[in-house]
């Protein structure tokens, strides 16, 4: 696998979303997110998405530079709508003002509609995080692209709707970011890009059978990923459910449907909470860090070396990839060459070439 650095990364990425035909200053705000998502593993967040976001720019399903229209606003209210533009700069914005409004208030509630992909959750409640702010955010597909089928059932109906939770702290914040299925749908895409199969226990084929081959699920009539917890798959929907409703409804955007009505997009839910308004922010981060430690200090069984906690594999992957740089399977990296030479990106494949 070849490896990249996160700097040539960013500004490639930069360069294949500016030669599509966006901004300079948002392709950057763009690059850096997908770039942040790889460094910390989860490149299903990252760059392989970039052919699919000049795809839907070129379909007309996404804005560059798009209106980001206030709705409805409170003390501790705010609804958007994001004009289909793309998600990274819209749901930055989102987290920006919800920041502001939690800080004055103690409790921030925003709602987003019509935005393009968002990319990763867990960058968001980060932001919040890095404010001493407690925070949620789920999204769902703005009513397209199924991908999960309820329990007993071998048809899509919720798309992998995922939630995420940032908690402050003084060493490291503690972030839950994880989709109410087995696998987001990107985790399968790279697979199926890169010619390789699923893990066991991601998919099922149309008719409900286990399978590890990832171009079931975008056959006709299509597979599914699993709900979360394959031997209580009730749990992981009902929350995929409770994320749709959250998200979709509440928004006033779009949930789930058998024939969508607007282009594949993320209707936002977010949540931000101050301690300092609730139990107070010196009490809130003392139980919090004996907590972390109470957990941290479980005896462990044989074979275990140390309990981790939600962040800690993102940011041991993040040191190892600053450090070493960042993999890229040959079939995912060649998508990418292929862009940069169809856009005429002067800065190509071979140039980014890192030794490590």
């Amino acid at each position: 696998m070849p490896k990249f650095s996160a700097e040539k990364l960013t500004q490639f990425a930069a360069d294949l979303l500016s030669a599509g035909g966006v901004g300079r200053d948002e392709a950057l705000t763009i690059a850096q997110s997908l770039v942040d998502a790889n460094l910390r593993g989860c490149d299903s967040h990252g760059l392989m998405r970039i052919p699919y976001y000049i795809e839907a720019m070129t379909k007309g399903e996404v804005t560059p530079g798009a209106e980001f229209e206030v709705l409805r606003e409170g003390p501790s209210l705010l609804t958007v709508d994001a004009h289909w533009g793309f998600g990274q700069p819209q749901a930055r914005r989102l987290t920006e003002r919800l920041i502001e409004k939690g800080k004055r208030t103690g409790v921030a509630v925003g709602t987003m509609i019509r935005s393009s992909h968002v990319g990763r959750l867990g960058e968001y409640c980060e932001m919040a995080a890095a404010e001493g702010l407690v925070s949620m955010m789920t999204v769902n597909n703005h009513g397209s692209a199924r991908r999960v089928a309820p329990p007993g059932g071998k048809a899509p109906r919720l798309g992998t709707n995922p939630l995420a939770v940032g908690i402050p702290h003084q060493d490291e914040p503690v972030v839950l970011d994880f989709c109410t299925c087995a696998a987001a749908e990107g985790k399968v895409r790279v697979k199926k890009i890169a010619g390789e199969l699923c893990p066991d226990g991601w998919l099922l084929d149309s008719e409900g059978r286990p399978t590890d081959d990832p171009n079931t699920l975008y056959a006709d009539p299509p597979g599914t990923i699993r709900p979360m917890d394959k031997d209580q798959p009730y749990k992981g929907f009902g929350l995929g459910l409770m994320v749709e409703i959250l998200s979709g409804a509440l928004s006033g955007g779009v949930c789930a449907r058998e024939k969508p009505i607007n282009q594949i997009g993320n209707c936002v839910f977010m949540l931000v909470l101050d301690p300092a308004h609730f139990g107070g922010a010196e009490h809130f981060g003392a139980e919090v860090s004996l907590l972390l430690d109470f957990v941290r200090g479980c005896p462990r069984v044989e074979g275990v070396d140390e309990i981790l906690l939600p962040g800690d594999p993102e940011r041991r992957t993040l040191a190892a990839r600053v450090s070493e740089g960042i993999p890229f399977d040959e079939g995912n990296w060649s998508q990418l060459a292929k862009l940069a030479e169809r856009l005429g990106v002067p800065r190509g494949p071979r140039a980014l070439q890192d030794p490590g």
